[in-house]
C-alpha cells in the first residue's frame, strides 16, 4: 500500500455531478496531463490515488495506475472509478499536492453517507457505488 497520495483541484467543476458527468463515457482508465511528473511516483504506483478537490473540498479520490511520457508533458492514468471519501475542506493551490494516508479522508461506503437518497440514487446510475 502507498505511502502517499496526490491531491489535485478539479479545475471547471462546480460540484461532484459536474465530475461524473465528465467521466461517464470513459473507459475502464482516464488520463489526466501535467507538466512535471511528481518526484515521488513511483510510490504512487504502489496503491496511491488522486484526490479531487472541488470548490475546496475533497469529496472522492480514484486509483492511480500509470504514468507516461507524451511530448512534452506527462500523462497520469486513473481507474475511471470514484470513489467517495468524507468531505474534507482544501484551500486553494496550483498543481498537486501530496497527502498522507493517515490525512487522507475516509471513504464512505455505501449506507454510510448522509447524502440524500436522490444523490445516492444517481451515483449508483453513474457506476460509482
Amino acid at each position: 500500500m502507498s505511502d502517499i497520495h496526490l491531491v489535485k483541484l478539479c479545475v471547471g467543476a462546480d460540484s461532484l455531478d459536474d465530475l461524473l458527468g465528465w467521466e461517464r463515457a470513459r473507459g475502464d482508465i482516464s488520463y489526466i496531463h501535467t507538466r512535471n511528473r511528481p518526484t515521488r511516483w513511483e510510490e504512487l504506483l504502489d496503491g496511491g490515488s488522486l484526490y479531487w478537490v472541488i470548490k475546496g473540498v475533497i469529496l472522492c479520490r480514484r486509483e492511480i495506475v500509470s504514468f507516461d511520457e507524451d511530448a512534452d508533458h506527462w500523462r497520469i492514468g486513473l481507474r475511471t472509478r470514484n470513489i467517495l471519501t468524507e468531505a474534507q475542506p482544501r484551500r486553494p493551490f496550483q498543481g498537486w499536492r501530496y497527502l498522507k494516508p493517515d490525512e487522507a479522508p475516509r471513504d464512505i461506503v455505501e449506507g454510510e453517507t448522509d447524502l440524500p437518497p436522490d444523490m445516492q440514487r444517481a451515483l449508483k446510475e453513474a457506476g460509482v457505488w
